[in-house]
């Protein structure tokens, strides 16, 4: 009854099952290792000290940064140049906008420095002139998906959408480090802009999303299996119908 599997109409059917299945339980597993994986993270970041409990260091010392130096205190020495203002960044649920200021370092590299964050209708306070050394908290380089970044292209002249090395390089004449600093302490007129956590490290909603996918992918295995069965199934149901005479063959 069931040779009709070994037909090359079944045979592709059965190669596509074999092959479907597998697949959607390794991705399935994947996802859930994605999970895991950053419940882990998130476990680590509770019992990890506070990076800004650490005494300062040079800034050269934890670059690249990454989940362990971000949020770090780093110490940088240079002079103040171009200055900009990142719009529609909310602090305490006011809304306004941080005020980068660019560090020309020694090395030759500019480090993006937010000096606070400015309300909104108020002018940004000019930075010191001469010789600086900055204290602040480390951070990654942002991006479209980073908390906090929402503003879009078209901004007027002197603004930015996010902090970020690769937008940078299309305003300033000069090197900037893939990494910013938010000043411990702000000047008259700002307010100190607390430190993100690294990304990835929390429990957050891209963490509960590969959770989702896991289940998916796993569903669609069931799916699969389940499909094949009630197929098989009505074939050979079909057939033995056909073999008793209650059905024409087509």
């Amino acid at each position: 009854m069931y040779r009709f599997l070994v037909t090359p109409r079944w045979l592709g059917i059965n190669l596509f099952v074999l092959l479907a299945i597998p697949f959607c339980i390794f991705m399935g597993t994947w996802q859930l290792g994605r999970f895991e994986a950053r419940v882990a993270s998130h476990e680590a970041a509770k019992t990890r000290p506070d990076p800004g409990e650490r005494p300062a260091v040079a800034l050269a010392t934890l670059l690249p940064v990454d989940q362990e130096t971000s949020g770090r205190h780093v110490t940088a020495s240079g002079r103040y140049g171009d200055q900009f203002l990142v719009p529609n960044r909310k602090l305490d649920g006011a809304n306004g906008a941080y005020v980068l200021t660019m560090l020309r370092t020694d090395d030759g590299e500019a480090l993006p420095v937010v000096r606070g964050w400015l309300a909104e209708g108020r002018t940004a306070p000019e930075p010191p002139k001469g010789e600086v050394t900055v204290t602040g908290s480390l951070q990654a380089s942002e991006s479209t998906g980073s908390t906090g970044v929402t503003a879009g292209g078209g901004l007027p002249q002197g603004q930015l959408a996010m902090i970020s090395a690769a937008s940078l390089l299309n305003v300033v004449p000069y090197d900037v480090y893939n990494a910013w600093v938010t000043l411990t302490d702000a000047p008259d007129g700002l307010r100190a802009v607390p430190a993100a956590a690294p990304q990835n490290s929390g429990l957050d909603l891209k963490a509960f999303q590969n959770l989702g996918y896991t289940g998916e992918w796993f569903v669609f295995a069931g799916f699969v299996g389940f499909m094949w069965f009630r197929l098989v199934r009505r074939e050979a149901e079909t057939l033995k119908d056909r073999a008793l005479g209650l059905e024409t063959a087509a």
